[in-house]
């Protein structure tokens, strides 16, 4: 399998469903929605091409979940200018139902990557840890103008105080992942996609 597809073949399907958990019927309808927001037939996406997506283009906090699509793999200091079908199916693994909280039993969407996927939408700088300036930016997108400043801050000193357990006034993933596991992340961090 190339870097870029021109067409979607039979030996590309089933690699694919197995590291994403898709079915190979539902990796074709993806294929499809990306050759349908690959408008000029590039063979890849740009930021630009997701906001074409209804359901990211209405979430208060889509700008950040498309940044997070851009976030490299390898490297999460890094951002790619563009992802391949393989990187886009990758992310939207993250974005069906968890079956199980036991990493790694469910393709691309085993719960510690749909925790790490939230966690670097949170972790707007890309440093590791989410610091209050990351918190309020969440929360401004998510709020708008619904909250005063105070209000804000205030929910920011009770978030840190809750999930901060090391007092170094910034939560890692471990505190992140820890504060989220008595929440159903697996059944609220969904797009309806296919």
């Amino acid at each position: 399998m190339g870097n870029l597809f021109t067409q979607l073949t039979p030996e590309d399907l089933k690699p694919i469903s197995e590291e994403s958990g898709f079915s190979e019927s539902q990796v074709r309808r993806l294929y499809s929605r990306f050759c349908h927001l690959d408008k000029n037939n590039k063979g890849f996406l740009t930021k630009d091409d997701l906001r074409l997506i209804p359901e990211l283009a209405v979430n208060p906090l889509g700008s950040r979940i498309i940044e997070a699509f851009f976030i490299d793999e390898k490297d999460p200091h890094l951002l790619l200018e563009n992802i391949i079908f393989t990187q886009f199916v990758r992310v939207l693994a993250k974005f069906r139902k968890v079956n199980s909280k036991v990493e790694g039993t469910d393709g691309g969407n085993a719960f510690d990557k749909k925790i790490e996927f939230v966690f670097r939408v949170y972790d707007q700088d890309r440093d590791g840890y989410i610091s209050r300036a990351d918190l309020l930016w969440v929360l401004r997108d998510m709020v708008g103008l619904h909250c005063t400043e105070d209000q804000l801050q205030s929910i920011v000193r009770r978030t840190l105080r809750e999930a901060d357990k090391d007092d170094d006034e910034k939560i890692s993933f471990a505190e992140f992942k820890e504060a989220l596991n008595n929440i159903d992340v697996g059944n609220k961090m969904t797009i309806q996609f296919l």
